[in-house]
């Protein structure tokens, strides 16, 4: 008879019979052989039926058992003076395993006065009962380590599953977060599940579906597992049953620090059992150790490092779910906020007090925000909010919360510290994709708020021309960004030429930068590069333009060796004020293989002039490793003399504004002889820009300009071009004076036509 539980699989209690046999073999008096379990179940029998009596007496004999782990089992004489040997299985540990009972016929039915010892007994099936013991342990330890792997199996899937797997409509971090708890408080069989990050403001509870537990008991322990987090650096385990709230059930409790990358502890994931249920094992706790850190990771990439909001990502996946389940009339609006000058706060008291006005107003946000409006932190000093309610309550939350920005200031000892913010305020449409488009709107009205004075309030109005500019400004700069992302800028080149046909120089290029639109049209570059300026997208434009070059001339160093050409790249004032980018700048160089004498950079005077110390540092760093270096659109800004002087700049290029009016301003004429003449002074080159017609390029030829750029030179044409004709260049130099006149205009004309 066989007590197994009908499992598919091959079970230790099926597969007996063949030691029943060898006992009896031994001991020729065998009636019935029956097996227990550790728990006194009856598991194999060689009989169909067993009385209630044997499985008694069994039942009897297991207390002794587990009080006493030294016998190896005893002889009960049952009624009619039937001798039951039970014999007791243990584990490697002493630990039982089974109980093995062995009836005999009654020792008057053999021919003998009593029953035989128990020592006998045992001595004689001691190898059946050897060989059986090894046998259950073996089944034991496989069906062990099935569970083992069951449990591990279930483990990674819960592991590799996604966060937001059965997370609820809302959409929230908060909720996704909830469905992962959830996943793990049921995998761990709890009957509450707690994730606490205080500086988040996340508070996150489940409970069991199948009773409603006491949760109570997570308001009573929550502090103190808080403060455990940040003391213990691994999980902790409390078996010993912690009393619930007001008589109510003791719980057993797994407590897991949740930690950021840099290992400080932000919260606590912890799990209550009932004291009842199963005691927390190790096992459990590398578990939920995992699942802390995977609930880290997750945080971290939805929610702001400093401010503890949400990510704009994170906000715009709760509003598509929003949008989703949100009635036809609905009144949506979104806030735009805005530091005023944070900047003077950072260069004045410090980054660490910019900071910390930051971190007071993102409790602001997150304290005054109403049920079911959203917040992110943008970048930087910049916000945004999503407000269930139309135009005129939003404007009222906003003021609300420009006043009270206003008040941050007085938290700081420093009387000089003032803050302030400006909000524009648009409206947010139905659809799940509208929300970019309304904070383009909100930005524009942010933006003209900040025009008008800082720290006030601006509602979006569609036909106000100021406001429609900057919305135009905004999707050029949305246009930027996905061009550098996705590497759709187009590089051009302008050539320079010497104005006197008898120098004999090798050819400069300008380097130019162009952004297509969706039609393929060419943005003007007024346009497009003043947009980056207003939205400090000019180091990221700089940088791609000096990798690129890099990449386009790369190819072709053997030949820039003989300096058939010089390409010259701007350099804008914001890349200037990058504390990074000079070692950019140098290291993109020295690792180019290219020699440093093919680059010229152009840093425009006004952009010198407000960089000073920056400017003079990059451009003698750069002169030592061998390029030259430009000051461009000379004669607008206040350059003196004596910086002048001291500036390492090779070249001079005279502001365009001058050249275009020479034929008709004598006061633009006097400009371009007066520059020409403290240049060749000082032993600089000059270059005349927006040389447009023959008749400008021989007046600034005969004032005594050396070098001209402009459509009488050379329109732009792509970089490409003119590699293909880097060749013809490198052949055609260095030019010898010597040669025939018919010979140097033929060379005249080709690099024109370049």
């Amino acid at each position: 008879m066989t007590q197994s539980g009908g499992n598919p699989r091959r079970d230790a209690w099926d597969a007996l019979e063949p030691y029943a046999q060898v006992m009896r073999a031994l001991l020729g008096r065998v009636v019935s052989v029956t097996v227990f379990d550790k728990a006194g179940k009856l598991r194999w029998s060689t009989e169909a039926t067993t009385g209630p009596d044997l499985i008694h007496v069994i039942d009897d004999m297991r207390s002794g058992v587990l009080a006493n782990g030294t016998e190896t089992g005893e002889l009960r004489l049952l009624d009619g003076n039937v001798p039951l040997y039970a014999f007791w299985l243990r584990d490697d540990v002493g630990e039982l395993l089974a109980i093995v009972g062995v009836l005999c016929r009654p020792a008057e039915r053999s021919g003998e006065t009593a029953a035989r010892p128990f020592v006998f007994v045992h001595a004689l099936l001691r190898p059946a009962l050897e060989c059986l013991r090894r046998d259950l342990l073996a089944h034991t330890s496989i069906a062990t380590l099935r569970e083992t792997v069951s449990d591990l199996d279930h483990d990674l899937e819960l592991l590799a599953a996604e966060p937001h797997r059965g997370a609820a409509p809302s959409g929230s971090v908060a909720e996704e977060l909830k469905a992962l708890l959830q996943a793990v408080a049921e995998r761990l069989k709890c009957a509450i599940g707690a994730l606490i990050v205080p500086e988040k403001s996340i508070a996150v509870i489940v409970t069991a579906a199948d009773h409603k537990p006491d949760t109570l008991i997570l308001a009573r322990t929550h502090r103190q597992l808080v403060s455990m987090s940040q003391m213990r650096p691994g999980p902790v385990i409390i078996n010993h049953a912690v009393p619930g709230v007001a008589g109510g059930q003791p719980y057993r409790i797994l407590s897991c620090p949740v930690r950021r990358p840099n290992g400080r502890s932000t919260g606590v994931l912890a799990f209550f059992r009932l004291e009842g249920t199963s005691e927390f094992l190790p096992r459990d706790a590398r578990l939920a150790e995992l699942m802390a850190q995977r609930a880290a990771s997750f945080i971290e990439s939805q929610y702001d490092a400093l401010t503890g909001l949400p990510t704009l990502a994170s906000m715009e996946r709760g509003w598509r779910v929003r949008a989703a389940g949100r009635g036809p009339d609905a009144s949506w609006c979104v806030l735009y906020v805005d530091a005023d000058e944070l900047h003077f706060i950072n260069d004045n008291f410090g980054r660490h007090v910019g900071d910390a006005v930051l971190g007071q107003l993102s409790e602001l946000i997150r304290g005054r925000l109403p049920p079911g409006a959203l917040a992110a932190r943008i970048a930087g000093d910049r916000f945004a909010i999503a407000l269930p309610s139309d135009a005129e309550d939003a404007a009222r939350f906003a003021e609300a919360l420009r006043a009270s920005a206003e008040l941050l200031a007085t938290r700081h000892a420093a009387p000089q510290l003032r803050f302030s913010v400006s909000i524009g305020v648009a409206p947010l449409e139905n659809a799940a994709d509208d929300l970019e488009a309304a904070l383009v709107s909100a930005e524009a009205a942010c933006k003209s708020a900040k025009d008008h004075g800082r720290n006030r309030i601006l509602l979006y109005e569609a036909d106000n021309q100021s406001l429609a500019r900057r919305i135009a400004d905004i999707h050029i700069a949305t246009r930027v960004r996905e061009a550098l992302a996705h590497d759709q800028l187009r590089l051009d080149t302008q050539l320079m030429l010497p104005l006197d046909p008898s120098r004999r120089e090798r050819p400069r290029f300008e380097v130019l930068v162009r952004l297509t639109g969706a039609d393929g049209t060419v943005v003007g570059p007024d346009h497009f590069l003043a947009a980056a300026q207003r939205h400090q997208l000019m180091p990221a434009i700089d940088r791609w333009v000096i990798e690129r070059t890099i990449t386009l001339l790369a190819p072709h160093a053997p030949l820039l060796a003989r300096q058939p050409a010089i390409f010259a790249i701007n350099i804008s004032g914001q890349s200037l004020s990058d504390d990074q980018f000079p070692e950019f700048l140098l290291n993109a160089l020295e690792a180019s293989g290219l020699p440093p004498g093919a680059f010229c950079f152009e840093i425009a005077e006004s952009v010198m002039v407000l960089n000073m110390s920056r400017a003079e540092l990059l451009m003698r760093r750069l002169r030592r490793l061998g390029c030259e270096v430009a000051l461009d659109d000379f004669g607008t800004g206040v350059a003196s003399l004596t910086s002048l002087r001291q500036l390492p700049v090779t070249m001079l290029k005279i502001d365009g504004s001058f050249v275009r009016d020479i034929l008709r301003d004598s006061r633009a004429e006097f400009m371009v002889q007066a520059i020409s003449q403290l240049a060749h002074t000082l032993s600089l080159e000059t270059v005349a820009k927006h040389v447009e017609t023959e008749e400008i390029r021989s007046r600034v030829a005969a004032l005594g300009v050396d070098h001209g750029q402009g459509f009488s030179i050379g329109r732009p044409e792509p970089f490409t071009e003119v590699l293909a004709q880097l060749p013809i260049l490198a052949a055609a130099a260095p030019i010898d004076a010597t040669r025939c006149d018919e010979t140097a205009a033929e060379v005249q004309t080709s690099a024109v036509n370049l």
